[in-house]
């Protein structure tokens, strides 16, 4: 249960803003609505005017049937009831299909600036935080926070009812009115009180949702591994302890809220009592007439209404500013990868990678790499080889840019990395990992995927250089085989010529194997080694492997312990040498010689 209570603490991205910034910013998302929310001003103001006018038209019908009761009137009389009421809905209409536009608009744009902050995010950003959490921000928040134009527009419907009414009641007797008015204070102050704690329950509870939104995505994505192991039961328990958690946070949301209105309609209630009273002394009296009387009776249950929905206003108002707080506090996180704004564009660059006494470290506590530097030519194979941690797939995330290091320089063709456009240099960037991942879709789409202009001829060239393109005879429909989702259709070596394939249709100037034949088996490793023999030459390539076979063709290979380089050479020289990599070669990469020669097409 621990780390389903941490899921209601803030994430360390969140931010306080006051109502102020807040309510300032939904109004920059409704600014362009600005028109169609005058119409639907327009159209609360009328069917606020016909409400009001309705009781007025039975106050004087009363009076007047008691005088004069003719067929004709009660027909003017029923008629005029049904015109107005026709009307009322008309204008209720017109602002709930006007408001429903308004509020669908706002909800596409903080939805694609929510989305635009997710894609924009670092690497790290997505180590740190679940991505089942974020989503919940992308999706149920920014739902929630464009709903707050239905409050807004609701609270001038209730605004202008009691404006009219209040003037109105006036008109029938000042001492009454003034009693009502002084009755108001106290519903108003009862909203404010529970205002606060409705902010708090709020947070909570979309915290809480995004926790199972969360749960539901790792589980739902881990299932064949849980599958594998027959933890079934324990992922459903699970889930019921988040389930759980879950329910009682919004059980305290929810009775926060229920409370409200009854609270609120009971002062009403005592109020409307009193009124009650002294109203009907004032009718024997003779004061009013009884058609007053019963408008002013229904004048006050109209009044008490919204009323109340305006003293509850700011406490449903918290539901869109708890959400709008989530939204904004992710669109407005902080990249730990700042570029330095000259936005340099390396039209054709050669590939030159320098790193002067570069530090980096995931957290604070976790130094990868101290005082690193290493000069990698333009053209070059350099194969990494360490142990887990040494620091090889950090090199190749700093190449990438997808990491902010701490101090030294990263220089690409003698310019530092912060100064790139970051679009266009990773457009010359090819990147293989040892875990690939297809979209759904078809084969021939995953190979377009990073240079989507490709002609069908230049796919099926790169297609059929990849290992001479035998796999893709294994395919039961060829480039337009269907791959399923994340690829599950293929096999995991099929999988991973699909993504080589689609970085050599790229065209890249740096190519980056971070493992990349780790996955495969030998046969169709010498498949990958064929490709890679021919589309690498003359690139600069980074190459962290786990094979002998990319090793042994590497220009130089740099042995790497604790982010320090110990050796570097050919393999020839770095045998020769007896030191770590000759240990290493002869520990773990021995065996893969046999495996990769028995692999070799005979004669």
């Amino acid at each position: 249960m621990g780390f389903i209570m941490d899921g209601l603490d803030a994430e360390a991205y969140d931010r306080k803003y006051s109502d102020r910034t807040l309510i300032s910013r939904i109004i920059a998302y409704f600014r362009p609505e600005g028109l169609r929310l005058a119409v639907v001003m327009a159209a609360i103001a009328a069917a606020s005017i016909v409400n009001t006018i309705i009781p007025i038209i039975i106050s004087d019908a009363i009076d007047r049937i008691q005088v004069e009761n003719t067929s004709a009137l009660i027909t003017a009389i029923i008629t005029g009831l049904i015109g107005f009421g026709l009307l009322s809905w008309a204008f209720n209409a017109a602002r709930q299909w006007l408001t429903a536009i308004a509020i669908g608009n706002v909800t596409l744009k903080i939805r694609q600036d929510a989305f635009d902050a997710v894609v924009e995010r670092d690497l790290s950003f997505y180590d740190e935080f679940a991505s089942g959490k974020i989503v919940s921000r992308v999706t149920s928040d920014s739902q929630a926070l464009s709903s707050v134009v239905s409050l807004v527009t609701e609270l001038g419907s209730q605004v202008l009812i009691i404006t009219l009414l209040t003037a109105y009641l006036f008109t029938i007797s000042a001492p009454m009115t003034w009693m009502t008015l002084a009755i108001s204070p106290f519903i108003i102050l009862t909203s404010l009180i529970f205002r606060r704690i409705a902010r708090n329950t709020v947070t909570q509870s979309r915290r809480m949702n995004a926790v199972v939104s969360a749960h539901i995505q790792e589980t739902i994505s881990g299932i064949g591994i849980a599958k594998t192991f027959r933890q079934e039961q324990t992922v459903y328990d699970t889930f019921l302890d988040v389930n759980r958690q879950s329910f009682r946070v919004n059980l305290r949301t929810g009775v926060t809220f229920s409370s409200i209105f009854p609270i609120l309609i009971s002062i009403a209630s005592l109020g409307t009592g009193a009124l009650i009273y002294f109203g009907g002394v004032a009718a024997q009296r003779g004061d009013i007439t009884s058609g007053e009387w019963y408008l002013f009776i229904q004048g006050i249950s109209l009044f008490w209404f919204p009323l109340t929905s305006i003293a509850s206003f700011w406490s449903q108002f918290q539901l869109g500013l708890a959400a709008g707080e989530r939204v904004f506090a992710l669109i407005d996180a902080e990249p730990k990868v700042v570029q330095t704004g000259e936005n340099i564009v390396l039209e054709q660059p050669r590939g030159e990678i320098t790193f002067e006494r570069v530090n980096f470290r995931y957290t604070d506590n976790e130094p990868v790499l101290t005082d690193f530097s290493l000069k990698i030519k333009a053209g070059e194979t350099l194969a990494l080889v360490g142990h887990t941690g040494s620091g090889k797939s950090s090199i190749g995330k700093l190449v990438a840019r997808f990491y902010e290091y701490q101090g030294g320089r990263i220089l690409i063709d003698g310019h530092d990395i912060r100064a790139l456009d970051l679009p266009a240099y990773r457009a010359r960037l090819g990147i293989v990992t040892q875990s690939p991942f297809l979209f759904d879709g078809t084969v021939r789409e995953n190979l377009r995927y990073g240079a989507p202009q490709s002609s069908d001829a230049d796919v099926e060239r790169i297609a059929n250089l990849v290992g001479d393109g035998d796999w893709l005879r294994t395919l039961p429909d060829g480039l337009e085989t269907k791959v399923g989702e994340r690829g599950s259709s293929l096999s995991m070596g099929q999988r991973q010529l699909v993504v080589l394939g689609r970085v050599l249709l790229q065209n890249p100037a740096i190519c980056i194997l971070d493992e990349a034949t780790a996955s495969v088996d030998p046969l169709t490793e010498t498949f990958i080694q064929e490709g890679l023999d021919t589309v690498l030459k003359g690139r600069t390539s980074i190459v962290i492997a786990h094979r002998l076979s990319t090793i042994k063709n590497a220009d130089r290979i740099i042995v790497l312990r604790e982010g320090a380089i110990i050796e570097q050479g050919s393999h020839d020289t770095l045998m020769a040498n007896g030191g770590h990599y000759a240990e290493l070669y002869n520990t773990y990469f021995r065996h893969q010689s046999l495996d990769y020669l028995e692999a070799q097409p005979v004669g």
